[in-house]
Formats: C-alpha cells, structure tokens, sequence
C-alpha cells in the first residue's frame, strides 16, 4: 500500500526539515553593511544599557537618548535578522536598499540629536560618581554608533544607486 498513489507518506527521519530551515547568509556578515549592523547592535545596546543603569529618570533630556537608542536598536536588530536569515528575498516587491538607506539616515540624524543631548547632560560635578561615569561612557558609545550609522548611510547609498555592480547582477540578486 506504500507504493499507491493518494497515500500518504509520512518520514520518521524527516530530513526534510533541516531544508525548511532559511539558510543563514555568511556573505552579508562579511559585507559592510552586515558588518556595520552588527556593530550598531552592540554599541546601542551599550548606549542604553549605560543610560538605563544611571537615575536617568531625574533628568528630561535621557528619556530622548533612551527613546533613539533603544528604537534604533530594536530595528537595527529586526533588520539584521532579515537580512541574515535573507528574509527580504521573499518580500522583493519591497526596495530594500532604498528602505535601509532611508533608516540609516534617519538614525544617522536622530543619533546625532541624541549624542548632544546626552554629552551635553553630563555633569561633572555630579553627587553620585558611577552616574558620571556611565553617563560619559554612554556619550562616548553614542558617539560610535552616530558614525556607524552614517557609514551605513553610505554604503547603503551605494548600494541603492547600484555602484560597485553591473546591473544585470543586481535584477538577478534582488529578485532571487
């Protein structure tokens, strides 16, 4: 009866399932682009984790640092998966590069916001020291991120205009 047509096969091993799995992309990690996100994961995670760990709640202008960091990098987050598990090859209709370069820049800019207001809270003469020091340590890594988002920027730009590849290997990757 295995050999009928209408019945069903069922596999006790199921190798199968491993193929269901979306395979994870090594290229974009090696890429700047997968480079640069992950580095923006890791420094915004820093910036409000630092600013989360100091009575931030005392002073208004942290609830914007902590508002552009942990967004940025909830998004950030989001889009490194989908591009790792390359989750936007299913989705082509959407322009991709177009969408990342459009949030980089927007981070780049709200980041840039973020690391005055945050360097600029930071007072010296502060009664509690570990304040200061996280305070000043979250400016500093404020300030990485704000960077990286900018290179991300420009690299996103050139990937957008399509610079450094030919255009039929573009139709062929983005539509795959």
């Amino acid at each position: 009866m295995a050999g009928l047509p209408g019945t069903a096969r069922t596999r006790s091993g199921s190798p199968g399932a491993a193929a269901a799995l979306p395979a994870l992309d090594g290229a974009f990690l090696c890429s700047p682009l997968g480079g640069l996100m992950g580095a923006q994961a890791v420094l915004g995670l820093l910036v409000w984790a630092l600013i989360a760990d100091t009575t931030y709640h005392l002073h208004a202008a942290y609830g914007w640092v902590m508002f552009v960091s942990i967004f940025f990098w909830i998004v950030t987050v989001l889009f490194f998966v989908t591009y790792l598990l390359q989750l936007q090859l299913k989705f082509y209709v959407i322009p991709w590069p177009l969408v990342l370069m459009i949030f980089n820049a927007v981070a780049t800019v709200l980041y840039i916001t973020a690391f005055v207001t945050c360097a600029a809270a930071v007072q010296p003469t502060s009664w509690r020291q570990w304040d200061y020091n996280r305070r000043a340590a979250a400016s500093f890594f404020a300030c990485l991120t704000m960077i990286t988002y900018g290179a991300s920027t420009f690299f996103s730009f050139r990937a957008w205009k399509g610079l450094g590849s030919n255009a039929a290997t573009s139709q062929v990757t983005d539509h795959a």
